[in-house]
């Protein structure tokens, strides 16, 4: 299990050689919106256990992000913008 101090932390995953039944289903994670954001983001991580691989349903997902600037939102405007593009 991460701790919240350890950050994007994934050496060490070997995608071929993860069992779905050994990752915790986002689905069944309950976000506690009454603690403080310190609190709600520990009690997370705690639940998922690995915030960049879970899974949901039966799909394994992994998470990876980059080191820039952009947002979220950046880029998933950027996506809907190339989506547009090509209709």
């Amino acid at each position: 299990m991460l701790t919240p101090g350890e950050g994007n932390k994934k050496e060490g995953i070997d995608q071929p050689t993860i069992n779905p039944d050994d990752l915790v289903d986002i689905r069944d994670v309950v976000i506690h919106t009454d603690l403080p954001k310190e609190e709600r983001i520990a009690d997370f991580i705690k639940q998922i256990k690995n915030p960049y691989l879970f899974k949901c349903g039966n799909m394994v997902v992994e998470c990876e992000f980059s080191q820039t600037e952009a947002t979220l939102s950046d880029r998933l405007e950027q996506y809907m913008r190339m989506v547009d593009h090509w209709r």
